[in-house]
C-alpha cells in the first residue's frame, strides 16, 4: 500500500512550484491558469536520521528510504463541484488521494487570505454534499443500508453547516463504512501559506517561500552549505507524515541493504512482512525485534543478538515506530 498526498490550490498559487521544489521533476509553470492539466506525479523519500544512524552502523552497500507520493492537480476555481474551469478532474485526482495540501498564495500579505480558503473548502464541502445525496438516494432503496444511511444523513447535515467529514467525531466502524465513498473532505489536510514572510508552523499549517524552496532544491548539498541556504521541505514531508498517522520500521538484509518501511499506526507484524514479501506474510513463523535506539546504543546486530536484546514475537505483535525487524519463515 503506497500513500499518496494531493497538492491542491487555486490556479497559480505555487502548485507546481512546490512539486518541482519536492521531487526536482521537470514541469510546467508558468502564469496563466491550467498549466497543468494532467496531474505530475512523484516519490519523495521521506527524511530520517534514524535510518541514517543505523546505515552507519550497518554500513550496507545500499541504504534505501521510504517513499510518499506527491500529486500535482489542476487548480480549482469557484464553481468547480458544478464543472467549473477544471473541476470534475480536479475532484476525481483529489479523490483518490489520502491526504491535501491546500496551497495559497500570502505573499505581501500579514494574515491568511480567507477568501482563497474559504473557495477551496467550500468546494470540497460542496462535492461532498452532492456524494453524500447521490449515495443516500441509491441506498435507500435498500433495507439492509439503513445503518450506513443513518451515518451519511448525520454527516449530510455537518457538510452542510461547513464541517470537513475528517473534524467530525466517528468511530472505526463508522469511518470503515464510509470509506469506500471517498469523501473529500473525509481526508486529512494541510494548509501551506506560500509566503515571503516568517510564520510560526504547526503539523497542520506551514509557511514557505516556494520559489526559493525550488531554488535551493536545485542546489547541491555543498552549494547549500557555501551560501548557508538551508531547505525548509522537510517539515512539509514529516507534516504529510503525521497527518496520515504512518511510522516506519526497518529491516537491514545483512551487508546488503537497510530499508525503511512506511506502515500505518496500530498495524500488525504479518501487515509489516506484507509489505516486504508476501511470502513472509503467508510464511511467517516470527519475528525478532529491537528498537532502534536499542541497536544503536550497542552499534551492533551481532552483539544485540549475543546479549539478547531481540525480542521475539508472533503473529498478535503490533509494529511500534522505529522497530527493526527480521522476519523468520
Amino acid at each position: 500500500m503506497s500513500f499518496s498526498v494531493g497538492i491542491v490550490g487555486l490556479p497559480n498559487a505555487g502548485k507546481s512550484t512546490l512539486f518541482k521544489a519536492l521531487t526536482n521533476q521537470s514541469v510546467a509553470i508558468a502564469e496563466y491558469p491550467f498549466t497543468t492539466i494532467e496531474p505530475n506525479v512523484g516519490k519523495v523519500a521521506v527524511p530520517d536520521e534514524r535510518l541514517e544512524k543505523i546505515a552507519s552502523l550497518v554500513r550496507p552497500a545500499k541504504t534505501t528510504p521510504t517513499f510518499i507520493e506527491f500529486i500535482d492537480i489542476a487548480g480549482l476555481v469557484k464553481g468547480a463541484h458544478k464543472g467549473e474551469g477544471l473541476g470534475n478532474q480536479f475532484l476525481s485526482h483529489v479523490r483518490g488521494c489520502d491526504a491535501i495540501v491546500e496551497v495559497i498564495c500570502a505573499f505581501g500579505q500579514e494574515s491568511a487570505p480567507q477568501e482563497d480558503i474559504t473557495i477551496l473548502e467550500t468546494e470540497l464541502l460542496m462535492k461532498d454534499s452532492e456524494t453524500i445525496e447521490s449515495v443516500i438516494e441509491k441506498l435507500t432503496k435498500r433495507k439492509e443500508a439503513a445503518k450506513i444511511l443513518e451515518v451519511l444523513r448525520i454527516l449530510q447535515a455537518a457538510v452542510s453547516k461547513g464541517t470537513f467529514i475528517v473534524d467530525f467525531p466517528l468511530d472505526e466502524e463508522q469511518k470503515e463504512e464510509i470509506y469506500p465513498f471517498q469523501f473529500l473532505t473525509a481526508k486529512p489536510r494541510i494548509h501551506l501559506f506560500n509566503t515571503n514572510s516568517d510564520s510560526k508552523s504547526t503539523n497542520k499549517t506551514l509557511s514557505l517561500n516556494l520559489k526559493e524552496e525550488q531554488e535551493i532544491s536545485e542546489l547541491s548539498k555543498q552549494e547549500q552549505e557555501e551560501l548557508g541556504m538551508r531547505p525548509h521541505l522537510d517539515q512539509l514531508i514529516e507534516a504529510c507524515y503525521t497527518i496520515l498517522n504512518l511510522i516506519t520500521f526497518f529491516t537491514i538484509k545483512g551487508a546488503t541493504e537497510v530499508k525503511a518501511w512506511t506502515l500505518l499506526e496500530g498495524a500488525g507484524i504479518l501487515e509489516a512482512a506484507y509489505k516486504v514479501h508476501s511470502d513472509f506474510a503467508e510464511q511467517f513463523i516470527r519475528a525478532e525485534v529491537i528498537p532502534w535506539q536499542e541497536l544503536a546504543k550497542i552499534q551492533s546486530q551481532t552483539k544485540a543478538k549475543e546479549k539478547g536484546l531481540l525480542r521475539t514475537v508472533g503473529k498478535e505483535y503490533i509494529v511500534r515506530n522505529g522497530d527493526v525487524i527480521e522476519f523468520k519463515t
